[in-house]
């Protein structure tokens, strides 16, 4: 079962992280650690995203974190 928010469905967010761009991006992540992606993505899904962004704010300032971001439409 697909659940959309307001920013994106289940399946576009799916697509991303199934895209080129969105494997790499998933791979800086891991490699800054796997707890951190979990613990965000734990957020995110209660509802606090301002936490999660938090949590993953260094790792998004990194140069290429941020191509591959933009490469994602975001």
């Amino acid at each position: 079962m697909s659940k959309n928010s307001d920013l994106f469905s289940v399946d576009e967010a799916r697509k991303m992280a199934e895209s080129e761009a969105g494997q790499q991006l998933l791979a800086m992540i891991r490699r800054a650690g796997e707890g951190k992606l979990q613990q965000a993505a734990a957020l995110a899904a209660a509802g606090r995203t301002g936490e999660a962004k938090a949590l993953l704010a260094p790792l998004l300032e990194d140069p290429d974190a941020r191509e591959l971001l933009s490469r994602l439409g975001g």
